[in-house]
């Protein structure tokens, strides 16, 4: 890589004269750029790539043509002093010897010479005057940083810093020379390219076949151009012969818009809604060679006269603003020019739909905001400056919807331009079309009114958190332990529909006889090949004794004077006896019939043929006979461990290469530990973004590739209430990790920091007591928000990085957890917005909720401080997923939680024989929902509540109940009868209670019906 490290010495100079110039020239001119500062401070920490540059990285850029972390440059008027490593130092050692002299100090391994360097650095600062200019929006990072920091704080308070960031723009960064303005050329001809020759051809062959295509599809389709080279050979709007499009990356967008939901600014970004029929934004940004450009239209489809009226105003007033782009112009006056061409227009109502900024400058920075177009910015605008200028109006009303998505709707078009002296400004992105004959497109042949049509009321209930499951207070004196009727009314209505529907959907499913016989896939008859020709055989065989042959895992058997192969797969199993004299080794061989467990299932070509169940031999030579029957034995081993490994490792993918970032470092996550470990050793490491996935390096240089396409589900765990903070990827098939497979692989950081000295340390001589330790809850809790931001953050960065895969950054809520058993251990579970997890014990637990055909609650009765809950995926053959002994508490919040994301869900008092019933299931589907399907579980927990009111009903009706409850009323005192009458309504639920005696009847009742014993009854008889 250090090869590859070229410095333009020519460029560098020109662009670092022409600054120090301005410069000059300016503080002869009453300082009204620079505000009189004596020195600039440029400081770059560790390379922490964001999408988008700073002030600090794009002066690297600017001066340099590549970032080089860890550096600190301080101009002055006459010279340039640069703070670095060795390896970058030999780089920038030839730059010495032109027009504006180069000090560059090198750092090294020795801490007091660091300091040294520092130090000069200082008084140089101190020497060139009181003020200093800095730039206080660049945030950067690392121990360099860190260590600067500390040296400038001793003189940070004798001088005055200024913000220098609109001086940058101006004098070094906003006026292009033809290098940079040909890359921008470049750039924006492969963005209008793009626009032209693909997006609208696509989005006119959707609309026309009326597709159902998404935004975030048509974006993925975009996005996936630029590893094309092809394409851009092809374009009809010819690119330079140099053009290298391994250069090309995306600033902004891809971002497709329609349907009534619109964003015109940069952070926009495309949904999952599909495309509309309609009006449709489209806006994308490319940076070539650090140089960047955009470009976005707006695209009506059947528009009405008003949607026309409209836009031919937005188009007028985007020229008038592009027109009034010339040298020497405020920048204020292109938007005012804008605001008076809306004014004296037939619909000056449409001002308040204008945006508040019609853009800004361009170049090595996405959007410079010093050269922002508004209604304040005075800058002047000079020849050789790129602005982007975007035009729109948002949110407007239509007077003639053609459809519901039709009410609202914005427009807008961006360009990137350049500045010329005495000249219209050029407009870099001409070739993509805005007149309204390139821009409407009209599919119907005479408008057709539309039908009105029935609105559905939205269910309240539908979503992945419903608000009613978040409760205020985890104490029970706080909360109600009795049910909400309402709400228990409420969840049966909906389940019965959630039934009522999955049974249509599976009577659709599975509208003929199909399935598996007997419940199991059926097993393809294999065929086992020991030898392909006679020369093969062990050379043993001539003396006509058994020889097992491990390399052709084969075992030959001399029958009637002839050695016959017989492969390992096809024998059982042998054993070796002791009669007398001799030794007999039985060899027993598979055959039908013969297997009643499911491990002795293997299939036949032809069952009704004859075979051979066993061969016995008999020999003297019992030593012999021992080794045959041991070898034998550890063969079988061998091959039944290479089928299951072999098993095992079907789903195993072997993923695509990872491709990774060019022109620039990769973002990071360091002082990261991964699960499961390489190695089973816990070693730290690092994870890095790359274009189309993750890497995870740790300190031994061992490495773990996820791509992107890999990639299920992404979760991330904040450590609050936890020690660790996690971020999780669910993937689609397994990867090896080492010599075993995960599916689940998990980056974490502890939150307790064991570095961090909590005795005080150095701080102990002078606190003590409660201060202290107050002091170090305040800083675990500060940390622990840190790092909750900083993975949060790096999450956010891996969503945008797979940005065309269709997952995003799930987090648990764990408002919505509660207690269980998936596994071995009890862990607390977690509900996300697609999934429920358990992310912090391995083995990990990941249900996606799209997957669930229906949930059951076992051992939901009355006394059972816990029951279970099973889990029933949609595809049959895959095992049902139970979590146990979940907490009798949480029953009502996991019915809510159930329902509130449509998962039907049935509830019983007993633990069913869930293989049994899968079986059943997967024997012949059709049948089963024929038969109707869940409903059987339903039936369950309705037989059980009729059981409860036919006892309750027999209980009301015994005379001799009523005989004593009326002799114990006549004991009551007056305050008892004053207190039901007073009661009112009250007294018919006391009327309806049961005393102990009967409940203690109907639980044994229960005990019964369920097949267990009374144990005490039992020991009464036994005496």
């Amino acid at each position: 890589m250090a090869d590859e490290v070229k410095i333009d010495s020519h460029t560098f100079h020109n662009r670092l004269s022409s600054f120090t110039s301005a410069w000059k020239a300016d503080r002869r001119s009453n300082d009204t750029l620079f505000a009189g500062v004596g020195s600039i401070l440029v400081l770059m920490g560790k390379n922490e790539d964001t999408g988008a540059y700073q002030k600090s990285n794009a002066m690297h850029y600017w001066l340099l043509g590549y970032e080089f972390p860890a550096t600190l440059m301080i101009f002055t008027p006459d010279a340039l002093w640069i703070v670095t490593t060795v390896k970058k130092a030999k780089h920038l050692e030839g730059l010495k010897g032109g027009k504006t002299p180069i000090e560059i100090l090198v750092r090294g391994k020795d801490p007091e010479q660091n300091a040294k360097h520092f130090e000069r650095c200082l008084d140089l600062i101190k020497t060139s005057g009181k003020k200093v200019g800095i730039l206080p929006k660049d945030t950067t990072s690392g121990p360099f940083i860190e260590e600067w920091k500390k040296a400038y704080g001793d003189i940070s308070k004798d001088v005055e810093e200024v913000d220098i960031t609109p001086a940058l723009s101006i004098a070094a960064l906003a006026v292009k020379d033809e290098t940079e303005l040909r890359n921008m050329r470049d750039s924006a001809r492969a963005s209008t390219g793009i626009m032209t020759e693909f997006f609208v051809e696509e989005m006119s062959e959707i609309l026309d076949e009326e597709k159902k295509v998404t935004h975030k599809q048509l974006t993925d389709k975009i996005d996936r151009k630029l590893d094309e080279p092809k394409f851009f050979q092809n374009l009809k709007s010819k690119l330079t012969s140099d053009f290298d499009t391994q250069q090309l990356d995306w600033i902004y967008g891809p971002v497709v818009q329609s349907g009534g939901n619109y964003d015109l600014k940069l952070t926009a970004q495309s949904d999952e809604n599909n495309l509309h029929a309609g009006t449709i934004i489209a806006g994308l940004g490319l940076r070539y060679k650090s140089y960047t450009s955009m470009v976005a239209r707006t695209y009506l489809v059947d528009p009405n006269d008003a949607q026309e009226s409209n836009y031919k105003l937005l188009l007028s007033v985007h020229e008038a603003i592009i027109k009034e782009a010339r040298e020497g112009a405020a920048i204020k006056d292109l938007y005012n020019k804008a605001i008076s061409v809306i004014k004296s227009s037939k619909r000056p109502e449409m001002e308040k739909h204008f945006v508040k900024s019609a853009g800004g400058g361009i170049g090595l920075e996405t959007r410079d905001p010093v050269l922002a177009i508004n209604a304040k910015n005075t800058r002047v605008l000079k020849d050789g400056m790129t602005l982007y200028v975007s035009s729109g109006f948002t949110d407007i009303e239509n007077p003639k919807p053609q459809d519901k998505k039709s009410k609202t709707y914005s427009l807008g078009i961006t360009d990137t331009i350049r500045i010329r002296r005495d000249q219209d400004p050029a407009v870099f992105t001409n070739g993509a079309a805005s007149d309204t004959g390139s821009v409407c497109f009209f599919f119907k042949d005479e408008e057709e009114e539309p039908q009105p049509k029935k609105q559905t009321k939205k269910d309240p209930k539908v979503g992945a958190v419903a608000a009613s499951n978040i409760t205020k207070t985890k104490l029970r004196a706080e909360r109600t332990t009795q049910a909400d009727e309402g709400a228990e009314a409420r969840r049966r209505e909906h389940q019965k529909e959630l039934a009522h529907k999955k049974q249509q959907e599976g009577l659709a499913t599975y509208s003929e006889a199909v399935g598996d016989e007997n419940g199991v896939t059926q097993k393809k008859f294999k065929k086992f090949e020991s030898y392909k020709r006679d020369n093969q055989f062990p050379s043993k065989v001539k003396d006509l004794a058994i020889v097992v042959d491990e390399k052709a895992s084969t075992i030959v058997l001399p029958i009637m004077g002839r050695p016959v192969p017989f492969h390992i797969q096809t024998i059982k199993n042998a054993s070796k006896t002791d009669e007398g004299d001799f030794a007999y080794l039985r060899i027993n061989f598979l055959s039908p019939g013969q297997g009643v467990g499911r491990k002795d299932d293997q299939p036949f070509e032809d069952p009704t043929a004859h075979f051979v169940r066993s061969l016995t031999f008999r020999s003297r030579d019992v030593e012999r006979m021992d080794l045959i029957a041991e070898q034998i034995t550890n063969l079988r081993k061998n091959a039944v461990r290479r089928e299951q490994e072999k098993k095992e490792l079907e789903d195993v993918v072997e993923q695509d290469k990872l491709v990774e970032v060019r022109n620039r470092k990769p973002n990071r996550l360091d002082n990261i530990f991964v699960r499961p470990a390489m190695d089973g050793k816990r070693i730290s490491g690092e994870v890095e973004i790359h274009q189309n996935g993750l890497r995870y390096i740790d300190h031994r240089g061992s490495k773990i590739d996820i791509l992107f396409s890999n990639v299920k589900h992404l979760f991330f765990q904040p450590c609050t209430h936890e020690l660790i903070v996690i971020i999780h990827v669910h993937l689609k098939n397994p990867i090896m990790i080492g010599k075993k497979k995960a599916k689940d692989v998990q980056f974490y950081r502890e939150a307790t920091d064991m570095q961090f000295d909590e005795t005080g340390n150095r701080k102990r001589k002078h606190r003590y007591g409660d201060e202290e330790e107050f002091e170090q809850e305040q800083e675990e809790r500060r940390r622990r928000a840190l790092l909750d931001k900083q993975f949060k953050r790096f999450a956010e960065e891996i969503q945008t990085g797979a940005r065309d895969e269709g997952w995003g950054v799930d987090i648990p809520f764990r408002e919505l957890g509660f207690n269980g058993v998936p596994n071995r251990s009890n862990v607390f579970m977690q509900p996300t917005a697609d999934c429920l997890v358990q992310l912090t014990e391995p083995p990990f637990t990941v249900l996606t909720l799209d997957e669930i055909e229906v949930a059951h609650l076992e051992r939901v009765q009355f006394g059972l401080k816990n029951f279970d809950m099973v889990f029933v995926f949609k595809d049959f053959h895959r095992p049902p997923v139970h979590i146990n002994t979940i907490p009798v508490e949480s029953l009502e919040p996991v019915k809510e939680w159930l329902d509130s994301i449509n998962i039907a869900y049935s509830e019983g008092p007993l633990n069913l024989n869930w293989g049994t019933i899968m079986k059943t299931i997967t024997a012949d589907p059709h049948q089963f929902f024929k038969d109707g399907g869940w409903s059987f579980l339903a039936a369950e927990s309705d037989d059980e509540d009729e059981d409860d009111e036919e006892e309750e009903s027999a209980f009301e009706m015994s005379e001799s109940e009523l005989a004593v409850s009326e002799e114990s009323s006549e004991d009551e005192s007056d305050f008892d009868d004053d207190a039901s009458a007073d009661e009112g309504s009250a007294s018919d639920e006391v009327s309806a209670g049961e005393d102990w005696d009967e409940l203690e009847k109907k639980a044994k009742k229960k005990d019964r019906e369920g097949g267990l014993e009374d144990e005490d009854s039992g020991k009464k008889r036994k005496r």
